[in-house]
């Protein structure tokens, strides 16, 4: 069967998306989406650090828990469906890659709520860590990379050069129609170097 890859490029409250597989070396879109992570789109849900920072501190754990695992079943069931279908097009989906912020690992919930620039990170960190555990409930093997050193890390798997790296990436979305953003083209990116992680360790 033809393997798929997945790629995730987070933010809050929604994510880009994008499958791939590899079509004689060269990578070819099979979806790309841009699933909701919270039910309601509002400033409250999909900013849970900023909303649990409003609300009383004997509170506030709650509050981002409640959001957290909302977020989870919604991730779950848009990957599943996405492998699911990709299934019944004859590829199985098993590897992925997420990209990750470039910022370092947060501190105790206190800390982070008397921190403004803390909070920001947080609410970012909460739906990629939503998107990995939804991965691995699906039996996903998921390759992460900061976004600051994708470009490093894909180059030398792949074996190609920054600018022909970019120039394929907006080939791919040739004939798609938009959105085709930085957004897609990096999950793309991570999606066909996880692709190329895997075949790799299975030569």
């Amino acid at each position: 069967m033809n393997q798929a890859a997945l790629g995730f490029r987070a933010h809050s409250g929604w994510t880009s998306l994008v499958a791939i597989a590899l079509e004689d070396g060269s990578p070819m879109v099979l979806l790309r989406q841009r699933p909701q992570l919270v039910k309601t789109f509002t400033y409250e849900f999909r900013q849970p650090y900023h909303t649990a920072e409003k609300v009383p501190r004997s509170e506030a754990r709650g509050v981002i828990s409640h959001i957290q695992a909302e977020a989870r079943g919604l991730a779950h069931q848009a990957i599943r469906s996405v492998q699911k279908r990709l299934l019944m097009e004859g590829y199985e989906l098993q590897c992925g890659g997420l990209l990750l912020a470039s910022g370092r690992p947060l501190p105790s919930l206190p800390q982070i709520l008397a921190s403004h620039a803390l909070i920001h990170t947080a609410d970012g960190e909460l739906f990629r860590n939503v998107l990995l555990h939804a991965c691995r409930r699906c039996g996903i093997e998921i390759f992460t990379a900061k976004e600051s050193e994708l470009m490093g890390e894909a180059g030398e798997e792949l074996g190609l050069e920054p600018e022909e790296m970019k120039r394929r990436l907006a080939d791919l979305g040739v004939g798609l129609g938009p959105p085709w953003t930085q957004d897609e083209k990096l999950a793309s990116l991570i999606a066909w170097t996880s692709l190329a992680k895997r075949r790799s360790r299975k030569k």
